[in-house]
């Protein structure tokens, strides 16, 4: 049960002993309840929960409750928003709504009450169709605060217009404060949308969507097009708002063991109570099919990191499908589309991806439900423009194929496998998961219930195929053969393109000052430093609900463990966990005796070991027995900090798996055979796999800017740095292009067995199951059984590293006394002659916004002032760098972390400044030296610290943090402890004693555009 909050034991929180789920299935159809009544009540058994299904008496706003045994409790309001231009007005509502309301008119009070709360998830999305405001916590009082700041939020925003200059767009001078200063655009939404069409995919899945749904809502960008979001004007937003917040054009959704009751009665007398019924206009009318398939080419930018390669093309054709509240058909096409793309045994794979004519499958490929009718999509990037034709042959030649022949029954079950594990995995944002599962259909007034009812679907579906043996076929006939709404759409890189649309932009620009009169540029300059002077003041939030220090939990829960020692010296950790029938087991292998030179090449070696077949299996079968007998089967390198010195680290690789308990055999036999016979000369389909990673590297650039910016800041400071760089930072992904384009790909291939060598044996290995109690002692013969196949490696092999010191890990908490209580060592790597020094890169890349990172070396995770720098990360985010980086440059965001690795990094996403950036960096560490805050601030940082602290943990991933990290809960405690003690004057210390200039090594890289200062600064390295 939910250990209640003392500040919380009202009566009504004191529950009887049943479970959610049961006191849920006692409500009746008809019964009232504050103002609702219910419609239905249904127990859905596949997923362990209960929906209630309500409508609102005086507004017709619907709502469906699903209650389950679960304490991380969901809210979230819908509303069906169709917009019918580019402006991007719901998405800028979205944000503004978000900056003050009625009963809480303080300014910004959704990023005031991240540090008020111990909420799990705090957020706000906008789709094609609707924008969502969700929420989750496992406090009861928490729930009722961010509830009521949610309601008044939507149904009561203050929608103030210099919320609107700051989130959606405004002219504003350069420098506002000096009227001598360009005029130019700038505005929170505006900046994140050209950072969204930095991306090549963005823009081909905009593009894929406008054409195929011309007609209504879908044919506009719903997040506002850069060269239209500035036609948008103040009154249109509250006429926007006007008509689509209104309750009866709401959806509610509760989710976990909270009472209903509780729920209604708040919304029902905050918000719903104040309304009346109205008829709202928002539905979106069914896209009438066309005669004849249509073909449209569109260009980007070029690869940034593939400059010049002739391979930059995308194409992809694509059919729409029925409308997704069709709820079995919708259901068949979704497993139709994973037959015919997922993994190398489907036919367009075969056909497409190994046909060598491209890198990857074009974006969006597969079944797409987001729109109310769906649409399956297929293509690939990375071609040259002469092939475009070629691979539009290839995919009618494929369907014809598939009519002819096809699926094999066995990966018919694979498929039906991977929904009865999905059912039974238990993840910790469950809630959030259905949330977004039903968010499109429920939105198009389908039924949200049967939708989550699988268990009806996929006995359906057995049903179908069993009376007519030839109804998939049947089906890709009628979508794909007959189909005439079929979309070509290719796209092109074009040199000039961000030239292009900085051109368009400087003309938008022109137009609007063009129109100016003295009168209007004098209100401009004004308003800007009006805007400037509310930004800047002192924020009083005392309007705004908050929990106190004293809510959070003293005591961490204990987390039983037990270590045992297998036969050849490996240590397993098991922790038993209500896993639900499923199995979860991971190993880690040390890197240590890895020559240098191979280092770089292990992520690749990671992510092709599972995909290129083992014993007597190709890769075909070998993905096939994956498929049908575990949740899949990974390789992760990894770095892991040493929690007591930062100059100490363990290297290796994580590999991780899971499978239904009746599979575990089977799962382990496939990872002995994976381990002791790789099929690593299979050159052919390598190549295959190295361009799709390759591939998806290069894509992952524009949105996680910010991280790339922060690995290579921090790559100087540690021992550790270094290693992270070659792993997971752009050093990584130029790799992995030059790979790619390498016409003779063997002696990259001839490293994978060196690196085989040193990883998979068991001599620097560890385990660790995840089960029920029930299934321990099989678990444990299957891993015994795992071990004992594996070699040990040969006697020569030296570790690599200078310096590897043997460190114990502390026993887990609770009785090991069933296994003895073995401990495991991890071997650290340590570099007694390390100094860290200071490195400036900026890697330029033609991005229309910046990515800052700036890294300084400080303390480890036992140290004292660990935990006071951790709190430091936050206050610094709340009260100084969120109202520099976000309100006042326009940056999407921006803020300071603390890494379990002693690097306390600043960083800025999607930013339209760089050095002025670095800046208010500067000028956030001299605000914290002088200690310019509030121990009510302090609480408030705590308070947002703990959220993440105790956000909850999955049964899967119990005990992780004793197995990679070697932190018991000992030591977590100890820590926990360190945190409740860090008050105002150790917020000062550390701030003085690492952020001061010359006081702590920094680090600082860029990733943007062309930038004229640091070009002429020689203290930085251009890349």
């Amino acid at each position: 049960m939910l250990s209640v909050c003392s500040s919380t034991k009202a009566k009504a929180w004191r529950w009887k002993s049943t479970t959610a789920t049961d006191r849920a299935l006692k409500h009746e159809v008809g019964q009232k309840i504050h103002g609702f009544t219910i419609s239905q009540v249904t127990s859905v058994p596949e997923l362990s929960l209960t929906a209630v299904k309500l409508s609102h008496d005086g507004t017709g706003a619907r709502y469906l409750h699903l209650a389950r045994e679960d304490t991380n409790n969901l809210f979230s309001v819908q509303f069906r928003t169709t917009p019918r231009d580019s402006t991007g007005v719901p998405h800028i509502l979205e944000h503004t709504v978000l900056c003050g309301s009625q009963k809480y008119p303080c300014r910004d009070p959704f990023f005031k009450m991240l540090n008020r709360s111990l909420s799990t998830f705090m957020n706000a999305f906008t789709a094609s169709d609707y924008t969502l405001y969700p929420f989750s916590t496992q406090n009861p009082k928490d729930f009722q605060n961010l509830l009521s700041v949610y309601l008044d939020a939507a149904f009561f925003p203050c929608l103030r217009e210099l919320d609107f200059w700051q989130e959606g767009w405004r002219l504003e001078h350069e420098t506002p404060s000096d009227p001598q200063t360009p005029l130019i655009f700038k505005g929170v939404v505006f900046n994140e949308m050209k950072g969204v069409f930095a991306d090549n995919e963005r823009i081909f899945s905009q593009h894929l969507q406008n054409r195929l749904f011309p007609e209504h809502t879908y044919s506009v960008v719903s997040g506002g097009d850069p060269l239209c979001i500035p036609d948008l004007t103040w009154e249109q937003l509250k006429q926007f708002h006007t008509m689509h917040y209104h309750p009866s054009n709401a959806r509610f959704f509760t989710y976990g063991n909270f009472p209903l009751e509780q729920h209604l009665k708040q919304i029902h007398e905050e918000a719903l109570s104040k309304f009346q019924k109205i008829e709202p206009s928002t539905t979106v009318p069914s896209q009438k099919p066309w005669d004849k398939p249509r073909e449209f080419q569109i260009t980007c930018g070029p690869d940034s990191l593939a400059s010049g390669s002739p391979k930059q093309v995308t194409v992809g054709v694509s059919f729409l499908l029925p409308d997704i509240t069709d709820i079995f058909e919708a259901f068949t096409l979704n497993l139709l589309s994973s037959l015919l793309i997922g993994g190398p045994n489907s036919p367009f794979y075969k056909a497409l991806i190994e046909s060598g004519l491209g890198t990857d499958f074009s974006p969006d490929v597969g079944y797409n439900g987001y729109t109310r009718e769906a649409f399956f999509s297929v293509g690939l990037q990375g071609i040259v423009e002469e092939d475009i034709q070629t691979v539009c042959d290839i995919i009618d030649r494929t369907v014809d194929a598939v009519i002819q022949k096809g699926f094999e029954d066995d990966r018919i079950e694979a498929l039906l496998h991977k929904i009865e594990l999905q059912m039974k995995h238990q993840s910790v944002s469950f809630g959030l998961t259905l949330m977004s599962y039903i968010a499109s259909c429920w939105n198009h007034d389908g039924d949200p219930v049967e939708l989550l009812k699988l268990g009806n679907q996929v006995a359906q579906f057995r049903q179908c195929l069993k009376e007519n043996p030839k109804f998939l076929q049947e089906k890709v006939k009628q979508y794909f053969k007959k189909n005439q709404h079929k979309l070509t759409l290719s796209m092109k890189p074009d040199d000039k393109y961000s030239e292009k649309q900085t051109q368009m932009e400087t003309e938008k620009l022109k137009q609007k000052v063009s129109c100016l009169s003295p009168k209007d540029k004098k209100q401009i300059y004004e308003k800007g430093l009006e805007l400037l002077t509310q930004q800047s003041k002192s924020q009083d939030a005392s309007c705004l609900p908050t929990l106190k220090v004293s809510d959070i939990e003293p005591t961490l829960p204990v987390t039983e463990l037990a270590v045992a020692l297998t036969a050849a010296d490996v240590p397993v950790l098991y922790c038993a966990q209500p896993t639900n029938g499923v199995v979860y087991f991971r190993a880690f292998a040390g890197l240590h005796t890895l020559p240098e030179e191979l280092q770089p090449y292990v992520p690749l070696f990671c992510s092709v070991l599972t995909k290129l077949g083992c014993g007597a299996l190709d890769y075909r079968e070998q993905a096939q027995q994956v498929e049908l007998k575990t949740g899949g089967m990974t390789a992760s390198p990894h770095v892991l900090p040493d929690h007591t010195h930062l100059d100490t680290y363990e290297q290796g690789v994580l590999f991780s798996s899971f499978c239904l308990d009746r599979n575990l055999p089977d799962m382990m036999h496939l990872w002995s055979e994976i381990f002791n016979n790789p099929h690593l000369e299979e050159e052919e389909h390598f190549r295959v796999l190295v361009k799709m990673t390759a591939q998806e590297l290069s894509n992952g650039v524009p949105d996680s800017g910010h991280l790339y910016a922060s690995i290579r800041a921090s790559r100087t400071l540690t021992p550790a740095g270094d290693l992270q760089e070659t792993f997971s930072g752009i050093d990584q992904v130029r790799l992995m292009k030059r790979v790619a384009e390498m016409a003779d790909i063997k002696p990259v291939l001839r490293k994978l067995p060196r690196i085989k060598k040193h990883l998979l044996n068991c001599d620097n290995m560890r385990c660790s199951v995840n089960a029920t109690p029930q299934q321990m002692s099989q678990a444990e013969k299957a891993v015994e059984k795992f071990i004992r196949s594996l070699g040990r490696s040969k006697s020569d092999q030296k570790p690599m590293c200078p310096n590897v010191v043997e460190k114990p890990v502390p026993h887990g908490s609770g009785g090991s006394a069933s296994f003895g209580g073995s401990q495991f060592t991890r071997r650290l790597v340590t570099d007694p002659t390390f100094k860290p020094c200071q490195m400036k890169t900026h890697f330029l890349l033609p991005f229309p916004v910046n990515y800052v990172g700036e890294c300084v070396r400080t303390a480890p995770y036992t140290d004292l002032d660990h935990a006071s720098l951790k709190i430091l990360a936050r206050l610094m985010t709340a009260k100084f760098l969120h109202t520099e980086i976000r309100e006042k440059g326009g940056a999407y965001g921006g803020g300071a972390k603390l890494s379990r690795d002693g690097i306390f990094t600043l960083y800025s996403y999607r930013d339209p400044h760089s050095t002025e950036t670095l800046q208010s960096f500067v000028k956030a560490a001299e605000w914290a030296k002088s200690g310019r805050f509030m121990q009510q601030d302090v609480d408030e940082a705590k308070l947002s610290v703990f959220s993440s602290v105790d956000a909850p943990v999955a049964p899967s991933d119990k005990g992780l943090d004793h197995f990679l990290y070697g932190l018991s809960d000992e030591m977590k405690q100890a820590h926990r402890a360190q945190l409740f003690a860090v008050h105002r004057d150790s917020l000062i210390d550390v701030s003085n004693k690492y952020l001061g200039i010359g006081k702590s090594t920094h680090g600082l890289a860029l990733l943007g555009p062309e930038n004229v200062k640091i070009a002429k600064d020689p203290s930085w390295i251009i890349r």
